[in-house]
């Protein structure tokens, strides 16, 4: 097992066992769900919605070549710069020879996942330039020194008496009711010095649009549009796989990325960026830069199989819904991007180290049920664990457990005498009051369950006896 592996199970086992934190995150699941099921009333056929979405980004999928050089042919003939970026270091090393060339001393950020991704933050504070997360929640993570927890709300874990500590220690001062708007309202005076000093303004897109060359972007705070247009540089930093052909496809997109992400009909700031200010214009940037980065896109994109996972939008609805991220939280995964799409997404971006991950799942496919581009994310779950096993990572135990499992299910009577005999030694167990003891193989459920009650029956029998049944009363019915 893998370093990475195992800091996972001991963080995972942690965040489980913090009552806590999974109050917190169950009483803010909770909310999201019933705002999301509104959401999805307010639509008039959802599923029509979520094939459209899908067709959209599964034709910009097949076809990334053609409206990523169509976007950058607009961008640039709008006065604006397109930098294609391979790897995270060359878009990192682009976008800080670029601070420095303009002696920038300040950036302030809107919530981007790319940039973090590419750990971009460190290194502009490497050479002195100081980064202001400007995203309320980004914000509060800043502060506290750690990742998002989240792709859509990066402090869910926190609750606001956990935020009027922070607070009262980086910021130097006490909100002794820790009210919100009071919360809200000292992050928002610090952020404007931020905001009116800043040289240089770093954004995400939730998406890019080919035949219009503009950049996509929704937020729910103003923070966004302050970034992006009161800098005098603006540079926006975004996977390759945000593209969609044509500006029409946000009449679709923008409102379901909005009720999957929050259950909002629209999110409050639906931004178009085209460029850099214009002669005949009074405000926006002098200088409009995009960095389209790639960092293993690519080769996800080359993989029939699996390319359908750079449909996703992004608008974390999986990790919602998803059980397992309800009790070990987002930060157990160290990862950009948890949850479902980060269990996917990961391996293909970042290697073997994070195969492990597909591992986190029950598979029971509400995650797939959820995604407004209809990603079959369970599916591919199970093609990475087949990717995982065949790589030799696995457990040698593991592998035995699966070859014993492989040849039961080859041989119906050796699945039928196993079956029989687990029955039978479980009743014995049970009966002798051993359950969730160490003797129980079932003890990783009855140790804090009850024991799940055995049938006197096997389903085969059961099924067997059904058939026959029914066929006595097809006969009874000939006779008549």
């Amino acid at each position: 097992m893998s370093s990475a592996a195992e800091q996972f199970l001991r963080d995972a086992a942690t965040k489980s066992a913090d009552l806590v934190h999974r109050e917190i995150i169950r009483r803010n699941m909770d909310s999201y769900e019933a705002a999301h099921q509104r959401g999805r009333s307010r639509i008039k056929n959802w599923e029509a919605a979520r094939r459209r979405c899908q067709e959209i980004k599964r034709e910009a999928i097949e076809h990334l070549d053609k409206y990523l050089l169509q976007f950058e042919e607009k961008v640039i003939a709008h006065g604006g710069h397109v930098f294609w970026a391979a790897n995270g270091d060359e878009a990192c090393a682009y976008i800080k020879d670029l601070a420095v060339s303009r002696n920038v001393r300040t950036v302030v950020k809107s919530k981007s996942m790319v940039t973090e991704e590419i750990h971009l933050s460190p290194v502009l504070e490497k050479v002195g330039i100081k980064v202001w997360e400007t995203d309320l929640g980004e914000f509060i993570v800043q502060l506290r020194n750690e990742p998002p927890y989240h792709i859509v709300t990066p402090a869910m874990h926190l609750n606001r008496q956990q935020i009027r500590e922070l607070f009262r220690e980086k910021l130097g001062e006490d909100i002794a009711d820790a009210d919100p708007q009071k919360l809200v309202a000292l992050a928002r005076r610090k952020l404007r010095e931020a905001f009116f000093a800043a040289e240089m303004g770093i954004s995400g897109a939730n998406f890019l649009v080919a035949d219009s060359g503009a950049i996509a972007i929704s937020t729910n705070e103003g923070n966004g549009r302050l970034s992006t247009s009161l800098p005098r540089i603006h540079v926006a930093v975004t996977g390759i796989e945000k593209i969609v052909p044509r500006l029409e496809d946000l009449g679709t997109l923008w409102p379901v990325l909005a009720t999957s992400g929050t259950g909002q009909p629209i999110t409050t700031y639906s931004t178009l960026i085209g460029g850099p200010r214009r002669p005949s214009e009074a405000d926006g940037p002098e200088e409009f830069h995009v960095v389209l980065l790639d960092n293993g896109r690519s080769s996800l994109l080359a993989n029939a199989e699996e390319r359908e996972v750079l449909t996703c939008i992004r608008c974390g609805a999986c990790l919602n819904i998803c059980p397992v991220y309800r009790n070990i939280g987002g930060h157990t995964y160290n990862t950009t991007y948890q949850g479902p799409i980060g269990s996917v997404l990961t391996p293909h971006l970042r290697g073997n180290d994070f195969q492990h991950l597909a591992q986190a799942s029950s598979l029971c496919g509400a995650c797939s049920s959820v995604c407004p581009v209809n990603i079959n994310l369970h599916h591919h779950l199970l093609h990475n664990r087949r990717d995982a096993a065949a790589s030799g990572n696995a457990k040698a135990s593991e592998r035995a457990q699966f070859r014993l499992w492989r040849t039961a299910m080859l041989h119906p009577g050796l699945y039928r005498l196993g079956g029989w005999m687990m029955r039978r030694s479980l009743r014995l167990l049970y009966g002798m009051g051993l359950a969730g003891t160490v003797f129980d193989p079932m003890r990783a459920w009855s140790r804090k369950r009850t024991p799940m009650p055995l049938p006197a029956k096997s389903f085969r029998t059961r099924w067997k006896e059904g058939l026959e049944k029914e066929e006595q009363g097809r006969g009874q019915v000939g006779n008549k």
